[in-house]
């Protein structure tokens, strides 16, 4: 194994971490289709510096699909239908094909009628929520889309965690390609961050979870062992019941609407034994429908607030998509993908267990 230092990063190209995804789903099973779906998914989510939700993640579709508690192959299907809205049964197969089909059928809606709704349950884990609502401003359309998760949160002034992350997106565009893309957990902080610096061996900033007493805490391993995460906004000093009240809103587009399961009545995160049957929601709007010149005024609400003097000297004022744009022109820059260590490290063994070709660790940066 290559010896590194405590920052070093490894060097992925996208085709490689496509490739590798793709080659151990297939040494599991799934569908060729289904592996390169997924691969699309988790790349574009390392890609855009959401490392909690790319090759972080791999482990646990395996995993699912190595138990067979999730369905290898198959199609979604189309249930109750209208011109402007349809329920779909996600058939227990991986989330982003279940996502990638009600988005497109959303879509779909929307260009016929100027809105598509469509809620979908039988899924699982599908990824960024932001995957799916860029399909639509990639098709000139407002697109929206969140999930219900495992109850890893615990709501204001309880001690059991009851909802999910339950995150949400919303897109839209502007012009010349540029667009709003808002991409975030209703909890203060995805699961996929509290893992990564427990991996690391890093204490985490207070407001991110509480421990089995409900308490807030910065140990890692407290949340993951019996604790829990906090709302968006932490504690209820802090606001944290106005992200309690947003989660529930997403588990009641999600998992209510739909007929899925909700709340903790989906199964605890990690196991293998009951289907997760998670809800999700997908929405397509055409702003032409409404008043003219929609990405001419998106263009200039972005620029409005790029353009404020910061509060603090070199770091200017960002709007929602600007972070990812920063860490794709980072990526550009390397030719690659930069990686910790420990998650390729971590990567690669599962690979060695799955026998499947290893990814590269000969390409290094040291920031």
């Amino acid at each position: 194994m290559t010896q590194c230092s405590a920052k070093t990063r490894y060097l992925v190209t996208q085709p490689e971490l496509h490739q590798f995804i793709e080659c151990c789903m297939g040494a599991v099973g799934a569908q060729s289709s289904h592996g390169s779906a997924l691969a699309d998914v988790l790349v574009e989510a390392d890609y855009r510096g959401h490392y909690s939700h790319g090759l972080n993640r791999l482990d646990m579709y395996l995993r699912d699909l190595k138990t067979g508690i999730c369905a290898k192959d198959g199609e979604p299907t189309v249930g109750k239908c209208t011109v402007a809205t349809a329920l779909v049964n996600g058939n227990n197969l991986i989330g982003p094909i279940v996502g990638n089909f009600c988005m497109e059928l959303a879509i779909k809606k929307a260009k016929e009628v100027g809105i598509g709704w469509v809620s979908a349950y039988g899924s699982n884990h599908y990824g960024i929520a932001a995957f799916y609502s860029m399909q639509a401003v990639k098709c000139g359309l407002i697109g929206m889309s969140c999930t219900n998760t495992s109850p890893l949160v615990v709501p204001t002034r309880a001690k059991q965690c009851t909802l999910g992350t339950n995150p949400i997106s919303v897109a839209a565009p502007a012009l010349d390609g540029d667009s709003f893309v808002l991409d975030m957990a209703t909890s203060a902080v995805a699961l996929g961050k509290i893992e990564l610096q427990h991996r690391r061996g890093e204490k985490i900033p207070e407001g991110w979870g509480c421990d089995p007493n409900g308490k807030n805490t910065t140990d890692p391993a407290s949340i993951l062992c019996g604790g829990g995460l906090l709302p968006l906004g932490g504690s209820e000093a802090t606001s944290g019941y106005k992200g309690y009240g947003l989660s529930m809103m997403v588990e009641m587009f999600c998992g209510i609407l739909s007929g899925a399961h909700y709340s903790k009545n989906i199964r605890c995160w990690k196991e293998t034994d009951l289907v997760a049957d998670l809800g999700q929601c997908f929405l397509a709007i055409d702003p032409e429908c409404f008043a003219p010149g929609f990405k001419s005024r998106m263009s200039d609400l972005l620029k409005m607030h790029r353009d404020l003097e910061p509060s603090e000297p070199g770091l200017c004022v960002l709007t929602p998509g600007d972070p990812e744009r920063q860490h794709i022109a980072e990526c550009e820059q390397h030719g690659a993908i930069p990686y910790h260590v420990s998650v390729v490290d971590h990567m690669n063994s599962v690979a060695r267990e799955l026998g499947v070709k290893l990814l590269p660790t000969n390409h290094t940066i040291n920031p």
